[in-house]
């Protein structure tokens, strides 16, 4: 793939929690020179002043998922009056754990309707921390909840970040139905490529600079 085509999959992205606005206005620049489809930042960022064709996603729930479900909504209708065009919402990992497959997709549920309509919603299972059945399950719940993407991690988890494995069987579930974005990790051209091939259709990353570089015009 071209330099271009991989920038129009890329999030660009900066959640250190010790990032500084000047972190983030360096992002929106180095997103916008490069052709970035997005920047995706925390939400105490927002709003930001991006230029035009450079969308805006920020993450709820982050990183570990773990707050009730009308918290993150509540966040996400924020996130959306602060003007995010996409909002990456991190699941609760434990209702996977304990196959509480209908609590899961009722959150998730939650959050979708604090993100109408042309927003973007995306799930983040952290695939790493799960086993094959339990990313189906989460794939699943999402799909039936209305979210518009399955992301693999928040890059945040021990257990790691995205792997070709589950990104593979990520989209096997969704199938064309649901975009999949592969996070965490991601930190050369190699990688990136792979993830694409396994099914990834888009990319969260913040070695954007690095990955472009190692990419034909």
């Amino acid at each position: 793939m071209k330099r271009t085509d991989v920038a129009r999959m890329i999030d660009h992205t900066i959640l250190k929690p010790e990032a500084t606005s000047a972190d983030v206005a360096r992002i929106v620049a180095e997103g916008a020179e490069l052709g970035t489809y997005s920047v995706c930042v925390s939400p105490s960022m927002l709003p930001l002043s991006a230029p035009p064709g450079l969308k805006v996603a920020c993450v709820v729930g982050f990183p570990s998922g773990a707050v009730k479900p009308e918290v993150k909504a509540f966040e996400a209708a924020r996130a959306v009056a602060d003007g995010a065009d996409e909002v990456d919402m991190v699941i609760n990992i434990a209702l996977v754990k304990e196959g509480r497959a209908d609590e899961l997709e009722a959150e998730i549920r939650a959050v979708r309707e604090a993100v109408p309509a042309p927003g973007i919603l995306k799930a983040i299972i952290e695939s790493a921390a799960l086993t094959d059945e339990e990313i189906v399950m989460a794939c699943g719940a999402a799909a039936r909840a209305g979210a518009d993407f399955v992301k693999t991690s928040t890059g945040f988890h021990p257990a790691g970040g995205a792997s070709a494995h589950a990104v593979a069987l990520m989209r096997a579930t969704v199938g064309d139905a649901l975009g999949v974005k592969a996070s965490g990790g991601i930190r050369d051209a190699a990688t990136a490529l792979a993830m694409i091939e396994a099914g990834a259709s888009r990319l969260g990353v913040s070695a954007t600079v690095a990955i472009l570089a190692g990419l034909d015009d």
